[in-house]
């Protein structure tokens, strides 16, 4: 049975289809641009094809928004230090982020999803579910939509992209990254757990380094380690976590597209090797979370009016203050600000810290040009900047 064809089994019909999405059996494509930013800067300026390029500031606080793949050849990423990336690739060469542009090609990529479905989950500017069990042409086939997708973006944004195509959306985004840049992969009901068997759990969305870690220590390196460990042993070391890893390790997630899902918030936080408590310290770890973030916040197009400042203290408690404006901030300097006055107001400490996060929450939706509301990304959980 393939993703191509794919029929649930029972009776044909609406019991069919019921059945088959209780199984979470659905036609699920996940597109994700190559290197968006990057790769935009290098469509629109020839001179840069071919080159290592970093879209971001390049001062002392920047911070890298993307990298081209012949940058991440020399270990650049995005939600990188700009200064880390040029020690880096000392040949590197920053371009100023073009925003507008960003999101009109966005515009662009949209309007070809919803040529095929309507049912399409935005993730950020360059990456979104499309559940294609019913699509619009009648294709049928969710790898032959996956094909015409990718088609159609670049000859209409001289871009390319990668897709997955799976039964489900932990599966599908796994495939998308299978085959980058340019390239699509195919997960077909049944095959599944078999595949993530095979793959490092890095690879799991949520698994951050210093999960993998802990893994790596409890003797757990692969798809096929996790999916040996049974549900109690996973709640006895992961908590909450588990449920999840269990699902993960055999390539099930039941969780639909939603097209009209609203992100609540955005932000990140840094886990440090050593514990720090000085008042200089703090500051510059702040400064560098406030550029990771902001570009994260920009980057997700979010607007919001509640800043967070969270510490975690070395006996693991955790403390927080908040700032709420009756507007959305109006920009990354009072952003910044506000950041930078929480801190201020929880200084001394009581005893140093062991982690740092910065949020914006209580976002709004934007406006489209014609004035109607406007679909927030959808967030699976804050960015981990550990």
């Amino acid at each position: 049975m393939s993703t191509d064809d794919h029929r649930a089994p029972g009776a044909d019909g609406a019991a069919d289809g019921e059945e088959a999405e209780a199984q979470g059996l659905r036609k699920i494509i996940h597109v994700d641009m190559d290197a968006f930013f990057a790769s935009v800067e290098q469509r629109d300026h020839p001179e840069l094809r071919g080159k290592p390029v970093a879209v971001g500031g390049s001062g002392g606080r920047g911070v890298v928004a993307a990298a081209s793949y012949e940058a991440r050849k020399f270990g650049v990423k995005s939600a990188m230090p700009s200064v880390t990336a040029k020690r880096l690739c000392p040949d590197l060469i920053f371009c100023k982020s073009r925003f507008e542009v960003y999101r009109e090609v966005s515009r662009q990529i949209r309007a070809v999803f919803r040529h095929h479905t309507e049912l399409v989950e935005p993730l950020s500017l360059d990456e979104a579910y499309l559940d294609v069990t019913t699509d619009r042409l009648g294709i049928g086939s969710a790898t032959r939509i996956a094909e015409l997708i990718r088609q159609e973006i670049r000859a209409k944004t001289r871009l390319t992209a990668s897709a997955g195509v799976s039964y489900n959306k932990f599966l599908a985004k796994l495939a998308s990254d299978q085959n980058k840049p340019d390239g699509l992969c195919v997960i077909r009901p049944g095959e599944g757990a078999q595949f993530v068997a095979q793959l490092p759990v890095r690879r799991f969305h949520g698994v951050g380094p210093k999960g993998a870690e802990k893994m790596a220590r409890l003797g757990i390196a692969t798809g096929a380690d996790l999916a040996g460990k049974d549900i109690a042993w996973l709640r006895a070391h992961f908590g909450s976590f588990a449920d999840y890893l269990y699902r993960a390790a055999r390539g099930i997630d039941l969780r639909p597209v939603r097209s009209s899902r609203i992100r609540k918030s955005v932000g990140g936080e840094r886990t440090f090797g050593e514990d720090i408590s000085s008042g200089p310290a703090l500051r510059e770890t702040l400064e560098d979370i406030i550029a990771i973030v902001w570009a994260s916040i920009t980057r997700a197009e979010a607007r919001g009016r509640t800043v967070t400042l969270k510490l975690k203290y070395t006996d693991f408690q955790i403390t927080s203050r908040a700032k709420s404006l009756p507007r959305a901030f109006a920009g990354r300097d009072e952003f910044a600000q506000a950041a930078r006055a929480l801190l201020d107001e929880m200084l001394p400490l009581p005893m140093p810290i062991r982690l740092m996060g910065l949020t914006l929450s209580k976002l709004e939706r934007p406006k489209q040009e014609n004035g109607a509301d406007e679909e927030l990304p959808r967030p699976d959980a804050q960015l981990s900047l550990l």
